[in-house]
């Protein structure tokens, strides 16, 4: 649990003065060397964080008793550091595009399903050398209700593993041996909201004011309904609104209280307009830090900042607690960044990103994208935002994946789709009957999730696998599977693995046989280990050995394609709307510039570029893929469902 100095408001006496809190943090055993080092980082970012927190919360003794506060906090976070963090934060100071390069390959999984404990992930780690990671996404796996936990996303404490796991001491050898192995360590950050197990959360309900004012609490439905005129309901099937009762208190006295839970009754939305929140979580954040966390993702990053009158999504202040929360790590612990899990318009996604907030993102909408191309057959919509939503600023990137842990949402813009002649209300009704098997001729078994028979909405969960055919036995199956993973592996960015879609896990079924899943369709598409599956990665004549050796064969060629790391892409078009295609530029070893052309066909048929279209480049190209010289004065052929990636050299 946290402990108690960390969780409590300030309200007593406490340092006066931001430099009185820095001589009061620092240990007789911290060298002038080392104060020195730590006072110049201070000194360079500390400003920022002071400006954004006054935005926020405006001047007044409270705020700045809270910076004093909070500056004491870091610097006591800095000199806990272990030194092999602190060696990292410096190597990564020195190379701030770490995360850019074309070896990087992300993979994520759940604990339990995929390896058992922590000690079973430790276990599997030749595994991910061999398949070349990266990066490694644990999904959420802090204390949680034993009933629903809505995954692990209702956290009952940061500073402790899920019994079932293993322990905190668990989880830092396991950072430290991924760390050795160049792995760095993901988790997710629920900083919208804690269970209603929390400590925090049991000491609002005893009725500490302190504690209240961590949350959203009222008396009565005044405010809540005021509230509810503009706030959009997020899962109606577990609650109308935004606001649920408070339980009883521990006395059993009843408490007439309302407290808001934008997601489930028992997520409590933290109440960040109280500084004192900010604090107490920029503490949960620091001790992850410190116990090797290279990367936390920002869970429900738009929901942060609540005002009454707006839809309290993507307010100004989201975006400025972010930067205070991004300066105060860079103070001390420099080496961590952050990922923005923002599921929300794509001009929204974008204004989270940058080197001062988030340093790298989920690309949903290129996700979406990629499976609207493969059931219509036409790659527009994906060329169109490859087009004009790609580019990010410097010092960032995406994070591109074929699917995650959650269900598919189509976040296309209708503004877009109305541009090559699409409804998207309508396109996003085929789109959900298509990957449900209620179109005719669909090849995808997804599951319905959040179903409306009436309004025929609804999202879509399902493995890579069963999505693209494999499990309908569709011919096209496993190529489907190789060209959604190549777009992720080549449009620049961090290409991330749902851990068993590389040997083609399917859906997992027995979910509706557990009570604590069978309500929840995405469970579907969180199998367990596929044991089977892996059993065959070798094997070529099985759909496991085919996807697995044609995947390991794209993350080779990647390797060795300098021209992929980064996020710079010129969209190429390739006249034919059957294929997606962009160029990725860089250099030789002799300086003369190279570009290297990605085509994929996503139709059912083979498709050709025309002689035409390439005229402007070199005669010859490199097929990086399949090896050898292509002429590119008689045109491109790409099968069904094929991949070219190509290296022209320029004079």
């Amino acid at each position: 649990m946290s402990t108690p100095d960390d969780a409590t408001p300030t309200t007593g006496p406490a340092p006066t003065s931001v430099t009185a809190a820095l001589a009061a943090a620092r240990r007789a055993t911290t060298t002038d060397a080392q104060w020195r080092s730590f006072l110049e980082r201070f000194d360079r970012e500390f400003p920022r964080l002071e400006q954004l927190f006054v935005r926020v919360y405006g001047e007044g003794s409270r705020t700045h008793r809270e910076l004093a506060a909070l500056a004491g906090q870091l610097a006591t976070s800095w000199q806990d550091r272990p030194d092999a963090l602190r060696a990292l934060d410096d190597a990564r100071q020195a190379d701030p595009q770490w995360f850019q390069s074309n070896r990087m390959l992300g993979g994520v999984l759940y604990v339990d399903r995929y390896a058992g404990d922590l000690d079973g992930v430790r276990a599997k780690i030749p595994y991910f050398r061999e398949l070349g990671l990266t990066y490694l996404h644990l999904m959420p796996l802090f204390e949680a209700p034993e009933e629903n936990s809505d995954g692990g996303y209702a956290v009952s404490s940061y500073r402790a593993v899920n019994p079932a796991l293993g322990d905190m001491d668990q989880l830092t050898a396991l950072a430290t041996e991924l760390r050795e192995q160049g792995i760095a360590l993901v988790v997710d950050f629920i900083f919208n909201h804690t269970s209603d197990e929390h400590v925090w959360a049991q000491r609002a309900l005893a009725g500490e004011k302190a504690y209240e004012d961590f949350y959203w609490v009222f008396p009565d439905r005044t405010m809540p309904d005021a509230y509810e005129r503009t706030v959009r309901e997020i899962f109606p099937d577990d609650h109308p609104g935004s606001f649920v009762p408070m339980p009883d208190s521990p006395d059993g006295s009843r408490t007439g209280r309302w407290i808001w839970a934008t997601f489930h009754t028992f997520q409590w939305d933290l109440n960040y307009a109280n500084p004192a929140v900010f604090r107490a979580m920029a503490g949960e954040m620091l001790f992850l830090a410190n116990r090797g966390v290279d990367v936390l993702r920002m869970d429900a990053v738009a929901f942060i900042w609540k005002q009454l009158g707006t839809a309290c999504e993507s307010l100004p202040e989201a975006h400025l607690l972010i930067q205070a929360f991004n300066a105060a790590l860079r103070i001390a612990a420099p080496a961590v960044i952050f990922k923005s899990e923002a599921i929300v318009h794509p001009d929204e996604v974008v204004q989270y990103i940058s080197p001062d907030e988030c340093q790298i993102a989920y690309n949903p909408l290129q996700m979406a994208l990629i499976w609207n191309s493969l059931a219509t057959r036409d790659g527009r919509m994906l060329q169109q935002a490859l087009e004009r939503r790609h580019a990010l600023p410097p010092g960032t990137a995406w994070v591109n994946y074929v699917r995650g842990h959650d269900d598919i949402g189509w976040t296309f813009a209708d503004e877009d789709a109305a541009e090559l002649g699409i409804d998207g209300f309508d396109h996003r009704r085929f789109l959900n009957a298509f990957y449900v098997d209620r179109f005719p001729g669909s090849f995808a078994r997804g599951v319905p999730f959040q179903d409306n028979p009436r309004t025929g909405d609804c999202r879509i969960a399902g493995t890579t696998a069963s999505l693209a055919g494999v499990e309908a036995g569709d011919p096209g199956g496993v190529d489907r599977v190789l060209l959604a993973h190549s777009i992720i592996l080549s449009t620049g960015g961090l290409p991330l693995l749902y851990l068993g879609d590389e040997v083609g896990q399917l859906n997992d079924y027995g979910y509706l046989d557990d009570p604590a899943t069978a309500g929840d369709s995405r469970w579907v598409n969180r199998p367990w280990y596929p044991a089977d599956r892996y059993a065959e990665r070798d094997d070529p004549s099985t759909d496991a050995g085919r996807i697995h050796a044609g995947l390991r064969h794209l993350l080779q060629v990647r390797r060795a394609t300098p021209e992929l790391a980064g996020n710079t892409l010129i969209p190429f078009d390739a006249k034919n709307p059957h294929l997606v295609a962009y160029q990725r530029p860089g250099h030789d070893d002799d300086g003369r510039p190279t570009l290297v052309l990605c085509v994929v066909n996503v139709s059912d048929h083979p498709q050709v570029v025309d002689p035409w279209t390439l005229s402007g480049m070199p005669e010859h190209a490199e097929d990086l893929l399949v090896g050898g010289t292509r002429t590119l004065r008689e045109g491109l052929s790409v099968p069904a469902h094929g991949v070219r990636w190509l290296r022209v050299t320029r004079a």
